[in-house]
């Protein structure tokens, strides 16, 4: 089941860019990582939007976000990916 997760999250470009992007700085607030898809690959997103593709990437586990004062913290988690590569790369 969690496997089906990570391949679901994995599944959306939008999600992949934006796991490029935590995966280049493992910590970036909300605001930095919109900034970033903005930026660097001309994402248009709400905000909503943005929220609804981080719950699918927390509930894979691959992104955890915690509040640090008034900012909301994105963390890259990588073990999922690995967990499903060293299932058939092994």
């Amino acid at each position: 089941m969690h496997n089906d997760l990570v391949f679901k999250a994995l599944a959306d470009p939008t999600r992949r860019l934006m796991l490029d992007e935590l995966c280049e700085r493992k910590e970036q607030t909300l605001y930095e990582l919109t900034a970033r898809l903005i930026g660097r690959h001309e994402v248009a997103i709400s905000r909503q939007a943005l929220a609804k593709h981080i719950e699918v990437l927390e509930k894979a586990g691959l992104v955890s976000s915690e509040r640090r004062g008034k900012y909301r913290m994105l963390v890259f988690n990588d073990e999922p990916i690995r967990g499903v590569t060293d299932r058939w790369l092994k």
